[in-house]
């Protein structure tokens, strides 16, 4: 159990350092495509982080009521963010 809290604290980071890379990038593109593309892979990480987020809240903590909701919160704002990530990433991809 202990393994799988700091494998999902890695992935956590990792994820948030591509968030932030990838914002990064959207940023100083000049390109508007690759600014999309870039953005949209900024939404991908971003959604994974909170899915990863919300899974270590739940794991680690006990569950009462106020912290399933909020895990419960941030696993719809993660899926929200992963579709429209993956939504505006395939709009952005060379056809």
């Amino acid at each position: 159990m202990v393994i799988l809290n700091w494998l999902l604290v890695i992935c956590v980071f990792a994820s948030l350092f591509g968030s932030v890379i990838y914002s990064y990038k959207a940023r100083r593109a000049k390109d508007t495509r690759l600014r999309g593309k870039h953005t949209a892979v900024m939404n991908i990480m971003m959604g994974l982080m909170l899915l990863l987020v919300a899974l270590l809240f739940m794991l680690v903590y006990s569950g009462s009521t106020i912290k399933v909701i909020i895990g419960a919160l941030f696993i719809v704002i993660g899926l929200f963010n992963l579709f429209a990530g993956l939504r505006n990433y395939n709009l952005y991809r060379p056809r």
